[in-house]
């Protein structure tokens, strides 16, 4: 599958609007197909993430952005679907607890960041700086911050912030990969009607969902700002049609899979010394009765 279609490229300006359909579907004119290829590529997920658990040098962090009721949730369900539990941890960001008020607003995020061999996914992220806090900037009085830039200057100033945090992370083995799940404002409004409609979906909806819906454009030119700026060679950001969850998960997992093989993962080599002290232990093994 060819991922130029969803990537930013650095340096560019895109339009959520002009340049990326929600609905895009690629070649797929049938769910049943993408879902026997999601099948090959959860399996394929699943060996790479073994080589990467067992080989023990990169770390790799997957962070979901998105608007509510677009699938972040269902997609990290599904697409993890066949790893192995103990080299993967998800971490769903809330709105930050006292404690973590009174730290930078990157070290709740540093301290989840996934160990060497390990996939780490953020479900929110520290991009939420860059998102509700700007269309909501009385939330900044509550940071307790010192004085800081004022209008725009503040949120370049947490571009460039990020911009080095990830550099960093990357620098250090951790990859990064960055998915915004785009789902139509039509298709959020269905499934926020679906989740109302359905006894067994209401714990899904909550009231302040349509609330921030209201702010809809608002969020649009920050996600914009966000992507012109914080789309790099290291760490580039790719946007996902969500309008057809099937597809929003195969394309996801492609990614995935893509990035993983780049890193030419190897299972660790043993040592000859390793190999004999083997030899013996199989030997004791066969001997016993």
């Amino acid at each position: 599958m060819n991922h130029d279609p969803y990537i930013v490229q650095p340096g560019s300006n895109i339009s959520l609007t002009k340049d990326y359909n929600p609905a895009y579907k690629c070649e797929f004119h049938q769910k049943s197909e993408a879902a026997t290829k999601l099948k090959a590529g959860i399996l394929q997920l699943a060996k790479y993430q073994d080589i990467l658990y067992a080989q023990n040098t990169y770390a790799l962090l997957i962070i979901f952005q998105a608007m509510d009721a677009a699938g972040k949730d269902s997609t990290i369900k599904h697409v993890m679907s066949g790893v192995n539990p103990q080299g993967c941890q998800v971490f769903s960001f809330k709105s930050p607890s006292d404690e973590e008020l009174d730290h930078d607003y990157l070290w709740r995020s540093m301290k989840s960041l996934p160990e060497r061999g390990r996939i780490g996914i953020f479900n929110r992220s520290y991009y939420e700086e860059l998102l509700i806090v700007r269309v909501h900037p009385e939330i900044l009085k509550k940071q307790q911050l010192p004085n800081f830039p004022k209008g725009d200057q503040i949120w370049k100033q947490r571009f460039e912030e990020i911009n080095n945090f990830e550099k960093y992370l990357v620098n250090n083995g951790v990859i990064v990969l960055k998915f915004f799940l785009n789902v139509s404002k039509a298709v959020q409004k269905r499934r926020f009607l679906e989740r109302i409609e359905a006894p067994e979906k209401n714990w899904k909806f909550s009231v302040n969902d349509v609330r921030e819906r209201g702010f809809w454009d608002d969020y649009m030119n920050a996600y914009e700002q966000v992507f012109n700026h914080t789309s790099t060679e290291l760490a580039p950001w790719y946007i996902i049609p969500a309008d057809r969850k099937w597809f929003t998960r195969l394309v996801v997992a492609d990614i995935i899979c893509k990035k993983l093989q780049e890193l030419d993962l190897q299972y660790p080599q043993m040592s000859q010394e390793y190999k004999q002290q083997l030899s013996v232990a199989k030997k004791t093994l066969e001997a016993e009765n």
